[in-house]
């Protein structure tokens, strides 16, 4: 089992483990896949991890994307030569986001906008500091979170073109509305949504104004836009992989890296209740939340704040303080609610990772 640790007694619960030579694996996929690593931006939201970043870097990857200001600082403290924030900057942000930058005069910074008002804002802070902001205009093709209509953009692009303390670098989106579980139909779903996209494109390019970079989705349409070489890849999810995108994009292949470590605690009236809380792992999606590893768990009959109950065929298989592992849903949130992460290297836990960037700036 690629999974076990020969040091169980060692282990705090709940926990996450994570396995160094897996995510290095999964690091190389993402590469081949990509076919050029200068093409990749990989998310940092899903392990928000200082050493992963380094490991990234070591292998070539240079460009990377954050959605939050913990993330910006942890990449380009870690080696980071290119970071875009693809979230909207604004409130006391953006002055923290203009000094903070100045301090890295060699690397390379950038934001999203999608609206005229915010590059406004923006312009005029930019102004007082003095200093030049690379703004990417974000596109809503479909998601309805945030965005502009590709349609209507072209006004922000000339606001920015004409303006001297901004400069455009290309466009962004996510299209997380994308679910469809056969490739040809996510394909064909991506392939309508981008048409507005590249009309955009055309009507700026027409103009004279150079868009450097077309920053592309997530983990669900890597597969497509890879097909496209004058697209940025973004995925994020692909570095420690999760139970969710195992079972809704069957065409990636990546090897969970991550695991929820969980111990028995108590066998109510014939059920077992695990140290499994939803504070201890992403629970905004329903049952099964987690994909136990050695063992199929039965129906959940409670889970709350510290506790998860389930009912079991034989609660005598069960021994109390026994070590369980699982697969979690959705990783991305599960990272953030931890501080710390295990590393397990040859079967054993051998120290940990901080969850670097899970901190607010305030």
């Amino acid at each position: 089992m690629w999974y076990s640790v020969t040091n169980e007694s060692s282990v705090f619960t709940p926990s996450v483990l994570l396995y160094p030579d897996r995510i290095e694996e999964n690091i190389k996929r993402m590469i081949a896949m990509a076919g050029d690593v200068k093409r990749l931006r990989p998310h940092v939201k899903t392990h928000k991890i200082a050493e992963i970043i380094q490991l990234q870097v070591q292998m070539g990857i240079r460009k990377f994307k954050c959605a939050t200001l913990s993330e910006v600082k942890m990449v380009a403290e870690n080696g980071g030569e290119d970071i875009l924030l693809a979230y909207p900057l604004l409130g006391p942000a953006i002055n923290w986001f203009l000094e903070f930058t100045n301090r890295f005069p060699n690397i390379t910074f950038a934001v999203t906008i999608d609206s005229l008002a915010a590059a406004h804002v923006l312009d005029t802070a930019a102004f007082q500091k003095g200093q030049t902001v690379r703004v990417f205009i974000d596109l809503d093709t479909g998601m309805h979170r945030t965005g502009i209509i590709p349609g209507l953009a072209e006004i922000i692009v000339d606001f920015i073109h004409g303006s001297k303390n901004l400069r455009f670098a290309g466009f962004h989106f996510y299209d997380g509305h994308v679910h469809e579980i056969d490739l040809a139909e996510r394909k064909a779903h991506i392939d309508r949504d981008y048409e507005s996209v590249a009309q955009l494109v055309k009507n700026v390019k027409e103009k004279g104004i150079d868009v450097e970079e077309i920053a592309c989705g997530g983990t669900p349409t890597f597969p497509v836009h890879v097909q496209y070489p004058e697209r940025t890849l973004c995925p994020g999810t692909p570095i420690l992989w999760d139970a969710g995108y195992t079972e809704t994009i069957p065409d990636l292949d990546f090897l969970p890296a991550a695991v929820i470590a969980g111990r028995v605690i108590s066998k109510p009236h014939g059920n077992v209740c695990f140290d499994l809380g939803y504070k201890a792992f992403a629970s905004e999606m329903p049952h099964p939340r987690l994909q136990f590893l050695d063992f199929e768990p039965g129906e959940v009959v409670n889970h709350s704040e510290e506790h998860l109950v389930v009912a079991p065929d034989r609660e005598e298989d069960f021994e109390i303080g026994e070590l369980v592992y699982a697969l979690p849903k959705h990783i991305c949130p599960t990272m953030a609610l931890h501080e710390k992460v295990y590393v397990v290297t040859n079967h054993q836990v051998t120290g940990t990772w901080d969850v670097t960037a899970r901190e607010r700036i305030y």
